[in-house]
């Protein structure tokens, strides 16, 4: 069943246009509010954003859609992702949301729904609300005595701070170490470096001081040269680097390395395996992983379960399977013992209390495999069309799979969020990576218009 609205990460576009709009957003806060109105109870919807200037005209319009269907709106503020999910939870309310495009430029924006207990919402509910949105909804409208109420809940990052701080023994400490944290100038701005200092580090800020327009400004996750370069500067241990909503996160070491997420999900896998802290005796990742990641793993004794492209596929595959650490290459790590969806800063925790248990610098503990030759390259494509039926491009990518004769392998699929293809191989051979990557790109982009 095709989507109107939702894409791989919630709704996502550019703010004030089509389909992120303040009249989807009314939309969205009626349909979900109407579908999460079950029981007799008072019920209750936590709404956070990040610091986007056009969270100032989503959040009322969601406010309003959802008292509309007699919900009462718990506004958090700007706060990360993850800390809406908790909160969600924790504060029992029918439903969460955050308003964030995550890692895109400030321009775009876009609205995440997390159920009751705080994991976001499958195909087939999102589905349900969007055949809703499309409809007449004005008899759903409940009595001018019944509408909701909005308050905001002052006290929210605290609850947060202590929730992520409590992730950690009380027998680690992070005294004596010099941390480079760039915040993206998004959501974490604030409680991030306070969980750090709190817990004795030494914290130099980047990305701290948003204005509405400069998240993920070249910074944070995405432009992680900024904090490589700081943590040079500046002689620090290590660097963490947030993006706009803090799910996920980059690293780098004390010679401004870049350790990305397959090495941070390695690293954490294996040592929770030797503390027996480790369930499912797996690491869930999508398909975007590194080979050498999952040949790391099996010399371990542990598999690597793969998952389409999306944190929420990889949430879902950790719940059937009893796992509990998974993730993305792109810095999305779930430690669903703490935390129901990615969470940025408190991976970055988990790596720290890794690397203290450790002796040796950063870039000596932290990399743990050797990963293969990986290339991914992007094509757009005129949206509507479709590359990638055509019998040209499948020629390709099946002369490529047959290339690499079991060396490695061919990655082709559309972005969920904007008209890209994306066209990834890794394999033992460099060169053959390279070529099968550009072959594949050259006819994509014969077709593509």
């Amino acid at each position: 069943m095709s989507r109107k609205y939702f894409g791989t990460d919630g709704i996502r576009g550019t703010a004030n246009t089509a389909p992120m709009t303040a009249e989807v957003a009314l939309k969205v806060g009626m349909a979900a509010g109407h579908y999460f109105t079950r029981g007799d109870h008072r019920h209750r919807v936590v709404i956070g954003k990040d610091t986007r200037l056009s969270g100032y005209m989503l959040e009322p319009a969601l406010v309003a859609g959802f008292t509309s269907m007699g919900m009462d709106v718990m506004l958090v503020g700007p706060m990360p992702t993850p800390a809406v999910a908790m909160l969600t939870k924790s504060m029992r309310a029918d439903i969460g949301v955050m308003i964030s495009a995550s890692h895109n430029p400030f321009q775009d924006n876009g609205i995440k729904l997390f159920g009751p207990d705080g994991f976001k919402l499958s195909d087939k509910v999102e589905l349900e609300i969007e055949a809703m949105m499309d409809s007449d909804m004005s008899a759903l409208l409940v009595a001018a005595d019944k509408l909701g109420r909005a308050q905001r809940i002052d006290d929210a990052p605290g609850r947060y701070i202590e929730a992520v701080k409590s992730s950690l023994p009380s027998s680690v400490t992070l005294e004596g170490l010099k941390i480079v944290l760039d915040c993206a100038n998004g959501a974490a701005y604030s409680v991030a470096p306070k969980v750090l200092r709190e817990l004795g580090a030494d914290v130099i800020e980047i990305g701290t001081k948003p204005n509405g327009l400069n998240i993920n400004a070249e910074c944070g996750s995405t432009h992680t040269q900024t904090m490589c370069d700081r943590v040079l500067a500046e002689k620090a241990d290590v660097g963490i680097a947030l993006d706009g909503d803090a799910d996920r996160v980059q690293m780098c070491d004390e010679k401004g390395q870049l350790i990305d997420g397959d090495q941070l999900m390695g690293l954490v896998t294996t040592h929770w395996k030797r503390t027996g802290q480790l369930r499912g005796n797996a690491l869930v990742a999508t398909v975007m992983s590194n080979l050498g990641l999952e040949r790391y793993l099996e010399s371990n004794g542990l598999r690597l379960i793969r998952t389409k492209v999306g944190d929420r596929y990889v949430v879902e595959q950790m719940r059937a399977l009893d796992c509990n650490v998974g993730g993305e290459q792109s810095g999305h790590i779930v430690l669903s013992d703490f935390a129901s969806t990615g969470d940025g800063l408190l991976a970055s925790l988990q790596v720290l209390a890794v690397l203290a248990d450790r002796d040796g610098p950063v870039s000596e503990v932290s990399r743990v495999f050797d990963p293969l030759p990986q290339i991914l390259k992007n094509v757009r494509y005129v949206a509507g069309s479709d590359p990638l039926s055509r019998s040209s491009v499948v020629d390709a990518i099946s002369s490529a799979e047959r290339a690499f004769n079991g060396d490695g392998r061919v990655l082709i699929r559309k972005s969920g969020t904007e008209p890209l293809i994306r066209v990834m191989a890794e394999g033992d051979d460099a060169i053959k990576v390279e070529q099968i990557v550009d072959g594949i790109v050259a006819e994509i982009m014969a077709v593509a218009g």
